[in-house]
């Protein structure tokens, strides 16, 4: 068995870290072609990608009287258009330039009929070269990205069975272009604190907006400039007093406070006996610390465990 196809693939930071500065980038690209067509939602959830069974993609777009979407292929490794008009085009996902990326994807759309301008500054990203001028961040490894998308895929697998665990307002299970994270929210029905923005290359209203509510999130993120390894993250906004140094399971866990949230090393979930029980304790403990703490009324917002799964008498015999 190869990496990729365990369960829970390695991946190390130093073997991947070229390639997901890359594929970060080129994933903004095609985020923001999904901004520029869709209505905003609450949170900027118009802003995601969602998962398919093999990478991500815009979901329907709308472009005149056209319908289009963009998919990642993390297995065959391609980028797919398609439109409801029929015309269709594939891009062969490869060690290139963003910038090459970048031009080779707007004259493809435009000779489809769907030519888009997007905003040109990466966000979230410290050194946000233009897209159509970075000839710095070429790199493309396919079996380091078919490892990833496997964490991605399974990590969203467990994020399902936490999510459905909650009956109040919460996200759904999407990815976030502008961090590169996987995530979902919980939210408590209350009005939050105006957040202090300061988002590296992002807009203070959009922070504004995103955490406008109460809020508890987890997800995971593949690591980058302010942890150099994957990981799993919890955290809560506005942050109660003694959330930091809460009890949180598993042993593992521990709070990073440069980015003011629980993490737990996606090694310690992979090499567990059973990573989804771990990391479900991880998600569960964190958000009860979060809930316990902020005050959260939590018998109005959480589904009974015994019936949490339970909808088998709708499907078949």
């Amino acid at each position: 068995m190869s990496s990729a196809d365990a369960p829970w693939p390695s991946l190390p930071f130093a073997e991947w870290n070229d390639t997901r500065e890359t594929l970060h980038r080129w994933t903004q690209i095609v985020g923001k072609i999904r901004l520029r067509h869709v209505p905003a939602l609450n949170h900027s959830w118009q802003a995601t990608l969602d998962l398919t069974a093999r990478g991500l993609t815009t979901s329907l777009m709308p472009h005149g009287a056209a319908l289009f979407q963009i998919d990642f292929d993390f297995v065959d490794h391609h980028l797919l258009i398609r439109s409801s008009d029929g015309a269709d085009a594939t891009m062969t996902l490869k060690a290139r330039s963003v910038a090459d990326f970048y031009d080779e994807l707007m004259q493809t759309l435009e000779a489809l009929g769907l030519a888009v301008r997007i905003h040109m500054k990466p966000n979230e990203i410290k050194d946000a070269i233009p897209f159509d001028k970075d000839e710095v961040h070429a790199a493309y490894d396919p079996e380091v990205v078919a490892c990833w998308w496997r964490i991605v895929a399974q990590s969203a697998c467990v994020l399902q069975k936490f999510r459905a665990r909650f009956v109040g307002k919460a996200s759904p299970v999407h990815f976030f272009w502008g961090s590169f994270d996987l995530t979902t929210t919980r939210f408590s029905g209350k009005r939050a604190p105006l957040h202090p923005g300061g988002l590296t290359n992002l807009p203070d209203r959009f922070a504004h907006e995103a955490y406008s509510h109460e809020v508890s999130g987890c997800g995971f993120w593949p690591g980058g400039s302010v942890a150099s390894f994957p990981l799993f993250y919890a955290n809560v906004y506005p942050e109660p007093a003694g959330f930091s140094s809460a009890t949180v399971r598993p042993v593992a866990a521990f709070y990073h406070a440069a980015t003011h949230q629980y993490v737990l090393p996606y090694d310690d979930v992979r090499n567990a006996r059973s990573p989804e029980t771990l990391l479900l304790e991880f998600m569960q403990s964190t958000y009860e610390a979060a809930a316990n703490l902020g005050g959260w009324d939590r018998s109005l917002l959480e589904r009974p465990r015994e019936i949490e799964s339970d909808m088998s008498e709708l499907g078949p015999e």
